[in-house]
């Protein structure tokens, strides 16, 4: 999948991947990336790795339970 000098990094959670990883396809338009390790990144920061293991979103606001009424 991947075509550049450095081989990709394996897929796990954010944490794990280095910052190697890069994009390879983009969709602004519907929110997501598709990273060189197989890896779907989705704007609100969720992830959906290759095995289908997710990755919950780290939104702040889901962190502190505050939501601003909008």
């Amino acid at each position: 999948m991947c075509t550049h000098r450095s081989s990709c990094p394996a897929a796990g959670s954010p944490a794990e991947r280095p910052a190697s990883a890069h994009v390879v396809a983009a969709r602004p338009e519907q929110g997501w990336s598709l990273l060189c390790d197989g890896t779907i990144v989705f704007d609100d920061t969720g992830e959906l790795l290759p095995d289908g293991r997710v990755v919950a979103p780290c939104r702040a606001w889901a962190e502190t339970g505050y939501l601003a009424a909008a």
